[in-house]
């Protein structure tokens, strides 16, 4: 029987997850938030959901955010040149500003290019991601077309205060750096951090005429904390900041280009049980996303978006297993910096509601949302979700929901660029999945079918003097299927993630072409084997051809790397640890004329003690 778990507080208001040990056992089971805007177990979730701990990011070793991404079945990742270059992630096949990310329930991504910035993420601040495939505009407004990402930051807890330490030495001057704390004392909590990382990089672009190595570095900090109210109650706060340095091959001077970057947030819950059936949370955020141009150690051109975000949420337990959920979100956007926009702001207030409901072996999701844009009006979105426990050990689950996304201030209002005739892309998707749990492994198939109508291209406008312009006219149909297994038998571990898919422009001239920079194969293997002291693992990640244009005449080849990774607990909170990424020195492309990383090889100490 499905339970209710509106009791407790929604993640997106009041994302306080449990703190999963890095040297704990990962349970098979663990509570996700973010599908439903709600805990459940991932188990009872109806939706597909990718679940990345503290112990899964220490285990792989990732040099950064989007090897992680990788895990999820399905997802294509595009990169122009290393690390800190701009990366996509297109998940289900949407585009890469169909995917909302939220970081401790606050919604980040710049306002003027759209997107989130993937490749300035740090690693070392992340407590656990969920990534959840599939539309959720229903609760989460626009941007939530493909699915959602939210990262929760590290968070303390218990009585004491316990430190946190790693350093890594790389190929090409490469390096990285952590230093933490977390704990607690009585009803409060707490975990500050600070890491760095630095590389000379690669040659990003083959074709620029600059055989130089790209180089980026990056400081990054957060803070968090927490206050236990005597009634069950929590209130609590967040700060994250990362700034970023990343060198790049410009087409207009052979000297010295370089990005400066800045993502910052800041957010603000409260969690208060108003009675015994009623719970209310209040939140509010700011995230920042800033970009500064260099050109010749020359500042050309500055970026500096602001969103501004307050969520109320009430939820009420109706029955055992009956629950409702009502809320409001408003959201404002700022744009600031060198570039004159027509419009540099806009407002969206949202109000939605949920209701969830178990009936026996059946469970029921049923949510609706209205959209109040400053810009185009009112939009209305909505999700069904069914789901049949047929036994302990198998589940079958259907759903169907619409979407929607904003274009940008980019594609709006950009100069001799920005159409504001443009109107929001919108999405239908249906999908229908199998899965099964068992003690030691589950797994779980999902079959999808998405149509986007008002798809937003951008256009040739003006042949004579080469203008492009961004328009309303192509359709999609994106048809796909997923599937992921997670086993552990005795001191191994398996991971295995396929996905296949088939991401076709569905109107005008390209008809029948697949959409730019998806692969329609993904393939993903982890292996691990964990000895008394020591643990030894592999990845092996294979991606299917692509095209980088709409046309299908730039075809980027489909490839396949391999990662190895080593520890050895020298004492019971020390490791040495040492990785291998791209072992079998593989030379591919996600973005057309983009280089990516040869092998590179990783050293590392890390103390993370239990608590």
């Amino acid at each position: 029987m499905r339970r209710c778990h509106r009791a407790a507080l929604l993640p997106l208001l009041f994302p306080f997850p449990a703190l999963a040990q890095p040297d704990a056992p990962t349970p098979l089971d663990p509570i996700v938030v973010t599908a439903s805007r709600a805990p459940e177990p991932l188990s009872e979730t109806l939706a597909a959901v990718t679940v990345i701990t503290r112990a899964d990011i220490e285990r792989l070793q990732p040099s950064d955010f989007a090897a992680l991404l990788t895990a999820v079945p399905g997802i294509s990742i595009s990169n122009t040149g290393g690390a800190g270059k701009t990366t996509g992630v297109f998940l289900r096949g949407t585009e890469s500003d169909h995917v909302l990310v939220l970081i401790d329930g606050v919604r980040i991504g710049s306002a003027t290019a759209g997107t989130a910035a993937f490749e300035q993420i740090p690693v070392e601040q992340i407590e656990r991601i969920e990534i959840v495939s599939g539309p959720r505009a229903s609760l989460y407004g626009s941007d939530a077309l493909g699915g959602v990402i939210q990262i929760f930051t590290r968070r303390g807890g218990g009585e004491t205060a316990v430190p946190s330490f790693g350093i890594r030495a790389g190929s090409r001057g490469s390096g990285a750096a952590e230093l933490g704390v977390h704990g607690g004392a009585g009803k409060a909590w707490y975990a500050a951090s600070l890491s760095g990382r630095t590389t000379d990089g690669i040659n990003a672009q083959r074709s620029s005429g600059e055989p130089d190595h790209d180089g980026f570095r990056q400081i990054a900090g957060s803070l968090r904390g927490g206050w236990q109210l005597g009634n069950g109650g929590e209130i609590g706060a967040h700060y994250l900041r990362a700034e970023g340095d990343s060198e790049y091959d410009s087409a207009f001077t052979g000297g010295a280009d370089s990005t400066q970057t800045v993502l910052e947030v800041l957010g603000a819950q409260a969690r208060l049980p108003l009675l015994a059936h009623w719970q209310t949370a209040l939140s509010a955020g700011i995230s920042r996303d800033e970009s500064d141009i260099e050109l010749d150690d020359r500042r050309t051109d500055r970026f500096d978006t602001r969103r501004d975000h307050v969520a109320w949420q009430n939820d009420f337990t109706l029955a055992q297993t009956q629950s409702l959920a009502l809320g409001v979100d408003y959201l404002s956007d700022h744009v600031d910096g060198t570039t004159d926009y027509a419009v540099d702001a806009r407002d969206n207030t949202g109000v939605f509601a949920q209701y969830q409901g178990g009936f026996g072996a059946h469970a029921l999701q049923l949510s609706l949302r209205h959209d109040d844009n400053e810009q185009f009006g009112s939009e209305q979105t909505g999700g069904a979700a069914w789901g049949w426990r047929f036994s302990d050990a198998l589940r079958l689950s259907a759903a169907y929901g619409t979407a929607f996304k904003a274009p940008s201030f980019n594609e709006l209002y950009f100069p001799d660029f920005g159409n504001p005739d443009l109107g929001p892309e919108k999405a239908r998707s249906a999908e229908v999945g199998l899965a099964g749990f068992a003690q030691h492994w589950n797994w779980r198939v999902h079959a999808y079918r998405t149509e986007i109508d008002d798809l937003i291209t951008t256009v040739l406008v003006d042949p004579e003097n080469f203008i492009f312009a961004p328009i309303n006219v192509d359709e999609a149909l994106i048809v796909g299927v997923e599937a992921a297994v997670d086993a552990r038998l005795g001191a191994w571990r398996l991971q295995t993630t396929l996905g296949w898919l088939d991401p076709e422009n569905d109107s005008g001239e390209n008809k029948g072409k697949l959409l730019r920079r998806r692969a329609r194969e993904t393939a993903r293997v982890d292996v691990d084997y964990a000895f008394s002291r020591a643990a030894l693992g592999a990845t092996l990640y294979a991606a299917g051809k692509r095209y980088e244009n709409a046309e299908n005449t730039q075809k980027l080849g489909g490839y396949a790397t391999l990662a190895l990774r080593a520890e050895y607990r020298v004492l019971p909170a020390w490791r040495l640890q040492a990785s291998v990424e791209n072992a079998l020195n593989k030379q591919y492309e996600t973005a057309l004329t983009y280089n990516q990383p040869g092998a590179t090889y990783w050293l590392g100490l890390r103390y993370s003690p239990r608590t």
